[in-house]
Parts: structure tokens; sequence; C-alpha cells
């Protein structure tokens, strides 16, 4: 049934939001012997080069994230780069369960425009004069790293998670919106 494939695309895409080459990395680890062969334009690239990369990036990304100067530079490249990277990982886990030709763009999209969503709002918060707890920065590496895997092993329970955060995504930005407009300033 498509909705099952469309909540998986979801948890996918909010785990590409959340980080840019640990997903990619889990859907590699989790494909078996294909390794990255769903994936356009990294199933060209050697195996053995992609996993350095992709384990590079993702090391540096769950390290040096949480440092204040380093932490700026990863959330621009990742601005830049989740929504093509969200893309990917939609087409790849759409050609894992065996869609259409023509669903693995739609679903691609979707999981675009999600990543972007999700990393719009980490930029938001990060580049706020109060920096997060750190602690905010381990849960959002474990949340990535829990919704890669359900987008395989769980994807009801995946895309509902994902959706949840696009709820907190929407309405946090409602909120934000009020806040610098004076709203609860003003009525408190």
């Amino acid at each position: 049934m498509i909705i099952t494939e469309l909540l998986a695309v979801l948890s996918i895409g909010a785990a590409t939001g959340l980080r840019i080459a640990l997903p990619l990395l889990l859907i590699g680890l989790m494909s078996g012997n294909q390794l990255w062969a769903n994936v356009p334009l990294l199933s060209r690239l050697p195996p053995a080069l992609l996993l350095g990369i992709l384990a590079s990036w993702s090391a540096a990304e769950l390290m040096l994230s949480k440092d204040r100067h380093s932490q700026r530079l990863f959330q621009s490249i990742e601005l830049v780069l989740s929504p093509g990277v969200g893309a990917l990982a939609g087409v790849a886990l759409a050609r894992t369960v065996g869609l259409e030709g023509w669903l693995h763009w739609i679903f691609g999209l979707i999981s675009a425009l999600l990543a972007l969503v999700i990393q719009l709002l980490q930029v938001g918060f990060f580049y706020r004069p109060r920096r997060p707890p750190l602690w905010a920065f381990f849960v959002v590496d474990g949340l990535c790293i829990v919704l890669a895997f359900l987008a395989f092993d769980d994807p009801n329970a995946g895309g509902i998670i994902a959706l949840l955060l696009l709820w907190l995504v929407i309405r946090t930005s409602y909120l934000w919106r009020n806040w610098t407009r004076g709203g609860p300033r003003s009525q408190g």
C-alpha cells in the first residue's frame, strides 16, 4: 500500500533534515550487499570511497556539530545540501520498496521539502542569541538515527514521528513569528 511507503519516505526525509550524511550511511549499511545501488548519483561511486566519505562526514556531524564555531559552518553547509540529500534518500527508499518510476521523483520531492523545512528550523534555532543546551544536540542525533532505522523497519512509526516533527516545526515557526512581533510580551 502506498501510505506505508509515503510514511517511510517522510521518516527518511526527516532524518536527512536533521543530519546529512548519517542517514545516507545507514541506508547503505542496511541495504546489505547492494550498498548504495538504489541511490541515484551515489551508486556510480566506488562503495569503499563512498563509505569513507559518509563515515567521515557522519563522524564530523556527530562530534564537531556540538562546538559553537564549527556548528555554524555545518548548519550553513547542511542547509544548502539538505534538499538534495533528502531527494536522494527519498528516491532510494522508493526504489528499495519497488515503487513505479514516476513515484520515485514525487517521493524524492516530498523528502527534499521535508528535509529543507526541518533544516531551516534548526538553522533558526542555532542562530538565536541563546544557544540550545548540549543535550538537545544529542537528542537530534538520536532522533536522526531512530528515524533512519524506522524508515526501513517500521515505516508507520517513523512516519508518525516525522509528522509530529513537522507539526513541531510549524508550531514553533508560528510561535516564533508571534514572539518577534511582540505577541507574548505585550499580552503577558
